[in-house]
């Protein structure tokens, strides 16, 4: 019966679910610690059971977080989190009403994306110049607009004279990925250097094991630092490849299937941020 499933259960389960569903580790861990908190808070209420728990506890939840210190931006992803279990409760019928849905989000503003000034993406470019592999890192994910992860799970293969094959990632879709002749240079340099291995990953470590995401982004934060770039991050290359596209006049339908944006107004709200942009209609893909 539906109302008998323990709350403990029905957590493992859900995990059980994400991983069937090749979900990253990473968000899986993510899920993990966010439910776990909403189980720790259940117990306390005396609560054993999925169908025990109402919409009032959950409120009751967010009200505790905000308590402790956690943002609202914080709040509002671990609501989506809830919101998300619950929605795999309701389909696989172990509830019969989502006390999450009446929940509200906290209100909260998104900070605006940092956009490198030409002139800080040049001394980052520069600063990792004695670096072929650290060197293309950068200028893939600045001339092509890929996730960090995109660029971690990259296969040799995947490589192509003039583009990237993106795998789906994450529940992103698949996806061709134009390469500019800066980028093609780039990598060409960093392959002639490249440790020999059979690991077919693009970018690996000098004893031939993949680059994981966490060091790729340590590595682009020392070389931000080195080039005397404050308050950057890896994901800051990604947002300075849209603004200066859309700067530019590239269509943002055609810029949106570039990113793999899900939604057209991922991609619009940047315009916001972007002034002077030129009337969108070009697909061609141009060189920071």
């Amino acid at each position: 019966m539906p109302d008998t499933l323990p709350i403990k259960d029905a957590h493992l389960k859900f995990q059980d679910f994400l991983k069937s569903k090749n979900k990253a580790s990473a968000t899986i861990l993510a899920y993990g610690k966010d439910i776990s908190q909403l189980i720790t808070f259940l117990e306390e209420l005396e609560k054993k059971h999925v169908s025990e728990v109402t919409s009032g506890d959950i409120q009751a939840f967010m009200a505790q977080l905000s308590t402790k210190g956690y943002t609202p931006k914080s709040i509002s992803r671990k609501l989506n989190s809830t919101r998300t279990f619950y929605r795999y409760l309701k389909v696989n019928e172990y509830i019969t009403d989502d006390p999450s849905l009446v929940v509200q989000h906290p209100k909260y503003e998104l900070n605006p994306p940092r956009i490198l000034s030409p002139l800080e993406y040049r001394a980052l470019r520069d600063s990792a110049s004695s670096d072929p592999r650290i060197y293309a890192v950068i200028e893939v994910l600045l001339q092509t607009g890929i996730r960090i992860g995109e660029l971690a799970n990259l296969r040799m293969e995947e490589v192509k004279d003039n583009s990237l094959f993106i795998r789906v990632y994450e529940g992103h879709a698949a996806r061709e990925v134009p390469l500019n002749k800066r980028a093609k240079d780039a990598l060409k340099r960093y392959f002639d250097s490249r440790p020999k291995t059979e690991n077919d990953h693009v970018f690996i470590t000098k004893t031939g094991k993949p680059f994981l995401v966490r060091n790729i982004r340590d590595a682009i934060e020392r070389y931000f630092k080195k080039a005397g770039v404050e308050n950057a991050k890896i994901n800051d290359l990604r947002h300075t490849f849209v603004a200066h596209h859309l700067r530019q006049g590239v269509s943002i339908v055609f810029l949106s299937k570039i990113l793999g944006h899900k939604r057209l107004s991922s991609t619009e709200r940047y315009l916001q941020y972007v002034k002077d942009t030129k009337n969108g209609e070009s697909t061609t893909l141009l060189e920071l």
